[in-house]
């Protein structure tokens, strides 16, 4: 073990905790406002508030740049007083009507101008909120027929708006955040091989690296851990968001560990063992709570989400690793797999 053990520090979105809504169902609880979200954070254990633009500045399309500053401070104001930071922000460019055919990768020139525009005052909210991790989900960058677009365009549009956004502000770092479908029905950014790969032709690859969630890679049907290390082992692991899926369906964000606890458990182990975690990276969540919760225990997902990634921390601690490897050396990969299990267990 480790003589210099990490202090993990979490956080999580405004919109995990949310109003029960799913694409098949209206919401079936009363909304928590944004400030009584903010008071949850300390309270369950977290420091750290992933942002989309709009969730700082609430119909941002709409705002002037003296007022999109000004609501920043205020919520910069808010979180400081909570003793909280803000771990990254996202441009919302999925959910805009000038963004159906995609945000970069439109077939229209002045839609692509406008996500990059929309883009460049998420940077100026970042600054406000002294944030530098600018995270990009491609959302809608792919096609539902593949004849729409061309992919080898396409790709370029997305470099060429990331290089804007170097250049807009030397000190940003890019997240990109990969899905392989959902909302679209395949992404031309679908794995965090390719965003690495793109992160490289970009023009100061130092900034660009990748935020992986776990349910992302699942759907894929890739193991998060592996992910995990490859991303590492380039230095380009700069955030997670960690939470569990059931098979290869809709995009289910379950709590932590819930449906795979050995799979959560080669997470928290592959995160620690490589460092994760040490320059002050966060374990980030992105659970959505079951839709049975009444509204008063609606935050359990987030505490029990963080509990598990603690109770599974401290079995990769007390993995006996000398065990481990005369498994491996002998070849006995059954013998180590139920060592694995039996430690898991608590045998």
């Amino acid at each position: 073990m480790s003589n210099s053990l990490t202090e993990y520090r979490f956080s999580f979105g405004p919109w995990n905790i949310h109003e029960g809504a799913d694409p098949f169902g209206p919401p079936v609880r009363e909304s928590f406002s944004f400030d009584d979200k903010v008071d949850f954070y300390r309270k369950l254990g977290f420091v750290g508030i992933q942002f989309h633009d709009d969730d700082v500045v609430p119909d941002i399309d709409d705002k002037t740049h003296t007022q999109l500053i000004s609501r920043a401070k205020d919520v910069k104001a808010l979180i400081d007083s909570h003793g909280l930071t803000a771990e990254v922000i996202a441009p919302r460019l999925w959910e805009s009507s000038k963004t159906i055919d995609g945000a970069f990768t439109s077939n229209s020139k002045e839609e692509r101008h406008y996500a990059i525009e929309r883009s460049k005052r998420c940077v100026d909210v970042a600054n406000v909120l002294e944030c530098k991790n600018f995270v990009l989900w491609l959302a809608r960058e792919g096609t539902y027929i593949r004849e729409t677009k061309h992919a080898a365009n396409a790709v370029g549009y997305i470099l060429d708006a990331i290089n804007v956004l170097l250049d807009y502000d030397p000190e940003i770092r890019i997240l990109i955040e990969p899905k392989l479908n959902e909302p679209m029905d395949i992404a031309y950014i679908p794995t965090i091989g390719h965003a690495i790969g793109l992160s490289y032709a970009s023009t100061d690859p130092d900034r660009v690296g990748g935020l992986i969630e776990s349910a992302h890679a699942i759907l894929a049907g890739l193991e998060p851990s592996d992910e995990m290390g490859y991303a590492l082992y380039h230095k380009k692991l700069w955030s997670v968001h960690l939470n569990d899926q059931n098979g290869l369906k809709f995009d289910q964000d379950k709590a932590f560990g819930s449906a795979n606890l050995r799979r959560a458990f080669n997470q928290v182990r592959v995160l620690e063992e490589n460092g994760y975690g040490k320059i002050g990276e966060f374990v980030g969540l992105d659970v959505k709570v079951m839709r049975t919760q009444p509204r008063e225990i609606s935050t359990k997902h987030l505490l029990s989400s963080r509990k598990t990634f603690l109770n599974l921390l401290e079995k990769v601690r007390t993995l006996d690793k000398k065990v481990e490897q005369e498994f491996i050396t002998a070849r006995d990969y059954e013998g180590l797999d139920y060592y694995i299990l039996e430690h898991l267990l608590g045998v």
